[in-house]
């Protein structure tokens, strides 16, 4: 008895060949349980998704190196598979960037001034309400900007569901920003989250150019303006909260 894994009824652009970016009905067909054959691509003859048997450590190392195909496993094998709700994993996602982005304004704030052990809590609750209500106007007024840039100068994929997909796959190319939760646990200089924010801003470059098929300048430079913007816009936001 032999079935279909991850197979797409009706549409042939959900999953991906993670080589060559051809769309392919079905990534393996399952003979028994932990018994799989995984499926060739028909245009490059090459096995269509390879991470489907590999370690997660793998695709996480291949993602830090910023590979495309690991990037189409993510954004298009992963998000496009049945048992994953996709509008509930976009919102949890960017609730994830959120908080990620609060908590780095938060700590270049305590890092800038000194917070008074003496402050009563609802003295800090308006702090945290000030920087939650900068970082959110940020970062909705960034993402707006850089979709339309997107949408108007890149052509998006087939698979692409519009700028919900865009923006998801921008919070999850945004992952280096987990780092930020070791600075909870050992001090680190100011300057490492300038170096985590150019690890963001070349992540994102590697995901919109595989959600676009555009190319690599040309997301870049969308993303550089972005990032940019941003930084603007955070500088005007931290001199309001001093």
């Amino acid at each position: 008895m032999e079935s279909s894994g991850n197979s797409v009824t009706g549409d042939t652009a959900g999953f991906r060949c993670v080589r060559c970016d051809s769309p392919i009905r079905t990534l393996y067909i399952q003979y028994s349980p932990g018994n799989i054959r995984l499926m060739k691509c028909e245009k490059c003859k090459a096995v269509a998704d390879e991470y489907i048997e590999c370690e997660v450590m793998i695709l996480i190392i291949d993602l830090i190196l910023h590979k495309p195909k690991a990037y189409r496993h993510v954004l298009y094998n992963i998000l496009t598979r049945g048992n994953v709700d996709f509008q509930s994993f976009l919102w949890k996602s960017v609730m994830m960037y959120h908080c990620l982005d609060i908590y780095q304004t938060w700590a270049l704030s305590a890092k800038e001034t000194e917070w008074k052990s003496s402050m009563s809590f609802t003295s800090l609750l308006l702090e945290f309400g000030e920087i939650l209500i900068c970082v959110v106007s940020v970062n909705l007024i960034v993402f707006c900007i850089l979709i339309h840039a997107v949408q108007r100068f890149l052509s998006a994929s087939d698979g692409v569901r519009g700028w919900k997909h865009i923006m998801l796959a921008l919070c999850i190319s945004s992952y280096f920003k987990i780092f930020l939760m070791a600075m909870m646990v050992w001090e680190f200089p100011s300057f490492m989250i300038f170096i985590i924010d150019i690890f963001v801003l070349s992540s994102n470059t590697v995901a919109l150019k595989v959600i676009t098929n555009s190319g690599m300048m040309q997301c870049m430079v969308i993303c550089i303006i972005a990032h940019s913007l941003k930084l603007l816009l955070t500088h005007g936001q931290n001199k309001i909260l001093k």
